[in-house]
C-alpha cells in the first residue's frame, strides 16, 4: 500500500491500537482470569489507567475523532504503551508535538564517535554536546585551536574559550558574529533542556561577561548546522574555514564539528601548520 500523504489522525488511531494490542497483560501483573477477552493485548480502560486519562479519551483517540493530545498526554501514552525510543518519537510526530529529549545528556564521548574523530584526520574535528563541552578532538583540531588536553575539564568548552581564553578571544576575525551565533545556540539548548542544571549554571557564569550579557539579552535563537569562520592563527596566519555539524542518530546529544579549508591558500596554510613539530 502506498500513500502520498499521511492522515495523522487516522495513523495515530491505528498506531495506538496496534501498540496496545501487542502488550502482554501478564507483564503488567494482571490476573489470568482477565485474559479472557475478545482482542489481544491490554484493554482500553487499562491503558487509560496507566496513562492517567479517561477511557473515553482513549476511545476517541483510537476512533480518530479529531483529538490532538498535549505533549504531556503523549508522554504518558508512550510510557503506558512501553514504546521504544523510535516509536515514542513517531507518536510525538503524529500528535504534532515536538518530543522532549529522552536521551541521557552526554558528558563523555561515545567510544565509536571518539574513534571517528581520530579517523577523520587530517580534517580538524571535535565532538561536543549541547552545552558546547568538548568531549573529544583530534590532533589537527588541537593544533588549530588549543591543546585541550592541557586545560582543566571545566574550560574545555567552546563558548568558555571564546569568551575567556586570552588567545582564543582574539582568534576570530568576526568575533561578535561568532559569539552571537554561539549564544543563539545556547539559548535554544537552554529551552530544549530546561532541567539541565549544569547548563543553567554555565549560562549564569557567562552572564558576568559584559559581551555575553548584552548579546544574551537579544534573545536570538538559532542552531547552525554549517557555516564559515575566518581565523587569525598565530602560526598559520589568516585561515578561512567551512564547518559542518553532524548529529549521530545513536547519540543525539553529541555533535561532530568538522572544519575544512574554504580556499587553496587556507588549505596550504593548514598543511604547513599540521606539518610543524609539536611544541
Amino acid at each position: 500500500m502506498t500513500t502520498s500523504t499521511v492522515d495523522t489522525t487516522q495513523e495515530l488511531a491505528a498506531f495506538l491500537r496496534t501498540r496496545r494490542e501487542r502488550l502482554d497483560p501478564a507483564e503488567f501483573g494482571l490476573p489470568s482470569r482477565r485474559r479472557s477477552r475478545r482482542t489481544p493485548g491490554l484493554r482500553r480502560e487499562e491503558v487509560a489507567e496507566l496513562a492517567a486519562v479517561s477511557v473515553d479519551y482513549i476511545v476517541r483517540l483510537e476512533q480518530a475523532r479529531g483529538l490532538r493530545p498535549s505533549a504531556d498526554v503523549v508522554e504518558a501514552l508512550a510510557k503506558a504503551l512501553r514504546l521504544a525510543p523510535d516509536e515514542r518519537a513517531y507518536l510525538f510526530d503524529l500528535a504534532r508535538q515536538r518530543p522532549r529529549n529522552a536521551d541521557k545528556l552526554a558528558t563523555t564521548a561515545a567510544p565509536p564517535l571518539a574513534r571517528l574523530v581520530a579517523d577523520l584526520s587530517p580534517l580538524p574535528v571535535m565532538l561536543m554536546n549541547h552545552r558546547y563541552d568538548i568531549l573529544a578532538w583530534n590532533d589537527e583540531m588541537a593544533r588549530l585551536l588549543v591543546d585541550f588536553g592541557t586545560l582543566p575539564p571545566a574550560q574545555r568548552n567552546s563558548m568558555w574559550l571564546c569568551l575567556k581564553h586570552p588567545e582564543i578571544r582574539e582568534f576570530y576575525a568576526d568575533r561578535e558574529r561568532v559569539v552571537r551565533e554561539g549564544i543563539a545556540h545556547l539559548r535554544a539548548a537552554w529551552a530544549a533542556h530546561p532541567d539541565d542544571q549544569a547548563l543553567t549554571e554555565l549560562i549564569t557564569e557567562f552572564t558576568a561577561d559584559e559581551e555575553f550579557a548584552r548579546l544574551w539579552a537579544k534573545r536570538d535563537v538559532k542552531v547552525n548546522g554549517r557555516g564559515r569562520k575566518v581565523m587569525r592563527h598565530p602560526e598559520a596566519g589568516v585561515v578561512e574555514l567551512d564547518y559542518e555539524v553532524l548529529t549521530p542518530l545513536e547519540d543525539q546529544d553529541q555533535r561532530l564539528v568538522i572544519y575544512r579549508a574554504m580556499t587553496e591558500e587556507s588549505r596550504s596554510a593548514l598543511d604547513r601548520l599540521f606539518a610543524l613539530p609539536r611544541q
